[in-house]
């Protein structure tokens, strides 16, 4: 069992900003991992607290995720402006069964969530030991 992580933002907070910004990072989780629904054990989304509109979970069903558990919750509150927060975001740990390394997993940080990942990448080599 490997995990996928994923993000992106909305663009408002509205029911159709929210289902086609998860829409759109789904497809490419799928994509980049070439995901079969029938091994995803899970997926648990997040959004930060000003998106209230939609569940993002909503999107994986329309994309035929029917037997895959699902569950939302909200972001931690840190206040911004924090390096790490993006404001209107949504989050996403699959987990997926596959013999694959972790290494190979692919994460997608798209539209304003690609600071999260510029922050990750400031951070490889700086692990504690």
């Amino acid at each position: 069992m490997r995990g996928i992580r994923g993000a992106t933002t909305a663009e408002a907070n509205t029911a159709e900003a929210i289902t086609e910004a998860t829409e759109e990072l789904l497809k490419e989780l799928t994509r980049l991992n070439s995901l079969d629904k029938e091994e995803i054990c899970f997926a648990y989304f997040t959004t930060t607290h000003d998106l209230t509109a939609e569940f993002p979970a909503y999107a994986a069903r329309r994309l035929g995720w029917l037997e895959v558990p699902l569950l939302c919750g909200h972001d931690m509150d840190v206040q911004l402006p924090n390096p790490r927060g993006v404001p209107m975001c949504i989050r996403i740990l699959l987990l997926y069964n596959t013999a694959k390394p972790q290494s190979s997993m692919r994460f997608a940080y798209l539209r304003g969530a690609q600071a999260i990942k510029a922050d990750l990448q400031s951070l490889k080599g700086s692990f504690i030991p």
